[in-house]
């Protein structure tokens, strides 16, 4: 009995104990650390080692007093869908030319498709690393390419729509591929110079990567219900005849009305597909085409002091050259010492005729275009387009008997 008294008054003695230590006992909780001192501290030390930088400025036009487009409302437009933005990243060629096809679905279709934009993209970089490979590293590898790499990439791959396939991982709201190009550049340089030229083992490689940061490509694809492969899905709701479509140039340095290659470094697989064409008919081309009711895939330069992001405008200043001086000799010239370059792809969706000269409704995936409103478009001048762009991809029916004059 005893025993059983000691026992019962030790359990007591230590549940009181317990309960006391229990209510005395600290508590934690998670916070945000601070250290408001150390952080103006810092900011003072990098604001004195850190000197002054003169703010950098460009010479551009003083657009002020111009009659300018203003609204979107100014223009004959045609079906399009919405501008998106292409991110960081060089993939302006991709984002330009299947907004174009979109555009082409609806006029032959009358259908509203989204496509991805990222699955081309995707398929162009296996496609880049092969050539890469079987050339000996002799072969340029980068972020831009040109907007008929879309067709020959549908052609071998098919497509897929955007919800299938959007290139972005989960939360990620713009597109980035800096971290991406740069560790593909560096494993491929390294391939280079270690002569390691095995392909499949190089592509498969290269497909790692971009399943890393893009995600992987889908195999089949789901509408309404029933799945299709790439190739499936471009037969049955794309359905466009990839062979109407027809790429045209302007410059001396090749003979006119010859098939050339377009030689720029975006053109890596060295196409001579493009059909090469004096000015006035370039321009010629253009306007007609428009005016029928197609839209234009575009190329060409957007480095110069009349491209402004904020008057959402593209001219050619007086200062540069006047209009009437504007010819086939101007164009070359630009061309050949490389103040025009192969800048930006963009696409031509609507057009107004303003003071005798025409404006050309530009739809753009670049960040500037962001800028202001209307976002996601800019306006450029006619003669904005016969100095600097120097590409354009559009249907063979919109060009009339133009190929009938090419020598085969």
């Amino acid at each position: 009995m005893k025993k059983y008294l000691i026992l019962a008054l030790s359990v007591f003695i230590f549940s009181s104990i317990t309960k006391g230590q229990n209510e005395n006992h600290t508590k934690a909780v998670f916070v945000e650390p601070k250290s408001e001192f150390y952080e103006d501290m810092s900011k003072e030390i990098e604001r004195y080692n850190t000197p002054d930088k003169e703010v950098s400025k460009s010479f551009k036009v003083d657009f002020s007093g111009m009659d300018l487009p203003k609204s979107l409302d100014e223009f004959k437009t045609f079906w399009h869908n919405p501008p998106v933005s292409q991110g960081q990243t060089g993939t302006c060629w991709a984002f330009s030319t299947i907004s174009y096809f979109e555009s082409e679905i609806y006029r032959l279709h009358k259908k509203e498709i989204k496509l991805s934009v990222l699955y081309t993209v995707y398929w162009e970089y296996v496609e880049k690393t092969r050539r890469f490979i079987r050339e000996r590293g002799n072969s340029v590898f980068g972020e831009g390419s040109e907007g008929n790499a879309v067709p020959r990439i549908w052609k071998k791959y098919g497509a897929v729509p955007l919800e299938s396939y959007t290139g972005l991982l989960p939360g990620q709201m713009y597109h980035d591929h800096t971290k991406m190009i740069d560790e593909m550049t560096s494993y491929l340089q390294n391939a280079k110079k270690n002569n390691l030229w095995n392909e499949e083992e190089t592509v498969a490689t290269i497909k790692d990567i971009m399943n890393h940061y893009l995600g992987a490509p889908p195999a089949k694809v789901k509408v309404d219900g029933d799945e299709y492969t790439p190739q499936e899905y471009f037969n049955k709701f794309v359905d466009l005849k990839l062979d109407d479509y027809v790429d045209v140039v302007s410059y001396m340095q090749e003979p006119f009305y010859q098939q050339v290659e377009y030689k720029v470094p975006d053109n890596w697989w060295h196409s001579k597909d493009y059909y090469n064409v004096p000015l006035d008919v370039f321009m010629s081309l253009i306007k007609q085409s428009v005016r029928n009711g197609y839209t234009v895939a575009l190329g060409g330069d957007v480095s110069e002091p009349g491209y402004d992001s904020h008057v959402k405008c593209a001219i050619i200043p007086t200062f540069d050259i006047p209009s009437d001086y504007i010819d086939d000799y101007a164009r070359q010239f630009r061309f050949s010492n490389q103040t025009t370059g192969d800048d930006h792809g963009i696409h031509i969706v609507g057009f107004e005729t303003k003071n005798g000269k025409d404006w050309f409704l530009i739809k753009d995936s670049g960040a500037g275009s962001k800028n202001v409103e209307p976002k996601g478009y800019y306006f450029y001048h006619e003669d904005y387009v016969k100095l600097k762009m120097m590409d354009f991809m559009v249907n063979k029916d919109a060009v009339g008997n133009l190929l009938e004059k090419f020598q085969k």
